[in-house]
């Protein structure tokens, strides 16, 4: 029988699998939903049939952090969060960006950056044993314009590469020095066992690109280029993670070395299913695809079963190369029918 290490290891290999593998991305407030759906103590991954792949990470060991910074990965960064509630769900948005006032790079020299001694690396390989016989690994998040909003604030990070390309050349080195030497070391402690590690960002937005082509291939490209080939080099392949209408930058991505692309918005501009598959599926593999806009929080069961056999029909249209999820996290206010609707289409129609 087929597992789902299996079955997504054929897919990223272009080689047909028993069928299309899934993933889940998703809120707390709609995972509740589906765990008291099902019952307290269910695997929701193994009731809807999900294939979702296991992580693992080192554990800090660095300087005790104040309570006012964020948790996990933006706390060692100095960046702070606080809770928004939109009516439907709670999320930890940014409030306050460590670099936002810097002017100068004594500035950015000032600033704490990570140092990799400040994490524990000696049970990574353990944890990932645990999973790798049934499941695939994805670890790490290299993501050089994203944490260039984040230490900056969005309006600085697209004004810094037109103002002070130098300032943005510095912060960027130190930004990607650490994040090179944190991902050496993790791949180093995985011992062979990490299939993709994720070199990621978000160049687009609904109608476009976030910024230019130009600014990408100065100041982005080749630190992207660099985690790619660090990734390769340890046998894994790069999970790219790239919200809304960025093909564009495809061409560049693949030059690099991206491997999987995520999240395909096809209702964006430029991201329809057929032409990324057409231009793009003999190189990529392709990760999403479900629409989170408007499909599953507002169409019916049976708008998504109908969009669900569209997306396999389209970008597993070699009977290879997609794994099926939703477009990004599927939202609190996305029914419970239309979830499973999504997964039990996916499993019995996707079947090669």
């Amino acid at each position: 029988m087929v597992n789902a290490r299996q079955r997504i290891l054929a897919v990223l290999a272009h080689q047909t699998p028993d069928r299309v593998p899934t993933d889940i991305w998703i809120v707390p407030e709609a995972y509740r939903k589906l765990q008291e759906h099902f019952g307290k103590g269910v695997d929701i991954n193994e009731r809807l049939n999900i294939d979702t792949p296991a992580s693992a990470e080192p554990r800090y060991v660095g300087p005790t952090l104040p309570e006012t910074v964020a948790s996990g990965m933006l706390g060692y960064w100095g960046i702070r969060t606080r809770k928004i509630d939109y009516g439907c769900g709670e999320y930890d948005e940014i409030a306050f960006n460590p670099l936002a006032s810097a002017q100068t790079i004594d500035d950015l020299e000032a600033y704490a950056w990570p140092k990799v001694e400040w994490f524990d690396f000696s049970g990574l390989a353990g944890q990932l044993r645990k999973h790798h016989d049934r499941k695939v690994t994805k670890c790490g998040y290299m993501a050089p314009f994203t944490f260039h909003v984040y230490l900056r604030g969005l309006e600085n990070a697209l004004t810094d590469p037109l103002l002070a390309p130098e300032f943005t050349e510095h912060l960027l080195g130190r930004l990607c020095e650490f994040f090179y030497a944190y991902h050496r070391r993790m791949f180093e402690a995985g011992e062979g066992l990490i299939d993709m590690g994720e070199v990621t960002d978000d160049y687009g937005m609904q109608t476009g690109p976030l910024i230019s082509l130009e600014t990408f291939r100065r100041f982005y490209k080749p630190h992207m280029k660099r985690f790619c080939g660090l990734t390769h080099e340890f046998g894994a392949r790069v999970f790219h993670h790239d919200d809304g209408a960025m093909r564009d930058f495809l061409p560049d991505l693949l030059e690099v070395g991206i491997d999987i692309l995520n999240p395909i918005q096809w209702r964006c501009s430029g991201m329809d299913m057929e032409g990324l598959k057409r231009d793009f599926g003999s190189r990529l593999v392709f990760h999403g695809g479900i629409d989170n806009q408007h499909t599953l929080p507002f169409g019916s069961s049976a708008d998504v079963r109908t969009e669900v056999r569209r997306a396999i029909d389209t970008l597993a249209g070699d009977k290879t190369g997609y794994i099926l999820a939703p477009c990004h996290n599927i939202q609190a206010n996305t029914p419970v029918e239309n979830i499973i609707a999504m997964y039990d289409e996916a499993h019995h129609y996707g079947r090669f």
